[in-house]
């Protein structure tokens, strides 16, 4: 069995969808033409299924139902899941020989942004399980916002999972990769790293944050076309120790 030649996506919300999210999307059809694509939203997903998403969707806070739809699919239907803001540039073919496959998108945490499965894999399963007994809506009126990035991570670490950033296979089925694979993009000082060996990229367009944080975001890639990256890590320990 492989895995199934299904790309998923999330699209809630009711919005047009931006030009740079279309023309990520028009990578996929490109690199991958013999795929199915599905979009995953309020007609096709049962909101009601999980009080997490029920909570997160009169929140507004359409990303993190999309959080749950991407893991309910892939546990479901098996496949790809893309994030919108994933460009494709070669064929998913060679990694379909696996149960599941992960990637690295910086050498502490694994990405959600692409996830790939057979159906009815465990983590998955597990991870359905995980949203089906949480709300949103914490007890003090806070938001359980804890991203799927962080949750995915810590059920790995429990499987053996090392966070180095390097190929691993835990229990014999998930397969990680390093970021160079499927997330060439280092977010924090914003500069690709793309090489001949990565099969995709995710841009971090990070629509669903606020101004403020997309602002900040712009301003360091600014800065990194001008000083470099060299300079701008160096910038970053001097003045803020990271």
């Amino acid at each position: 069995m492989m895995i199934p030649k299904i790309i998923h996506y999330c699209w809630f919300g009711k919005k047009e969808k931006p030009e740079n999210i279309k023309k990520c999307i028009a990578s996929w059809k490109e690199k991958c033409p013999n795929y199915c694509i599905i979009e995953w939203n309020e007609d096709n997903f049962d909101i009601s299924s999980f009080d997490y998403c029920i909570e997160a969707y009169a929140e507004k806070k359409y990303a993190f139902v999309s959080d749950v739809a991407r893991v309910k699919a892939l546990y479901e239907m098996g496949g790809i899941y893309l994030d919108t803001d994933v460009t494709v540039l070669q064929s998913f073919d060679k990694i379909l020989d696996n149960n599941v496959v992960l990637g690295f998108e910086e050498s502490n945490y694994v990405a959600t942004s692409f996830m790939a499965a057979q159906p009815k894999q465990k983590i998955f399963e597990d991870f359905v399980k995980h949203y089906e007994s949480i709300h949103f809506i914490n007890d003090d009126g806070s938001y359980n916002a804890a991203t799927n990035v962080v949750r995915l991570t810590e059920m790995l670490m429990k499987q053996g999972l090392l966070r180095n950033d390097k190929y691993q296979l835990l229990d014999g089925k998930i397969a990680v990769y390093p970021k160079e694979i499927f997330s060439p993009y280092d977010y924090i000082n914003c500069i690709y790293e793309i090489t001949d060996k990565s099969i995709c990229v995710h841009h971090f367009f990070v629509s669903w944050m606020s101004w403020k944080s997309r602002a900040k975001k712009k301003i360091k890639s600014i800065l990194v076309k001008i000083v470099g990256k060299k300079t701008l890590i160096g910038l970053r320990r001097v003045f803020f120790n990271r």
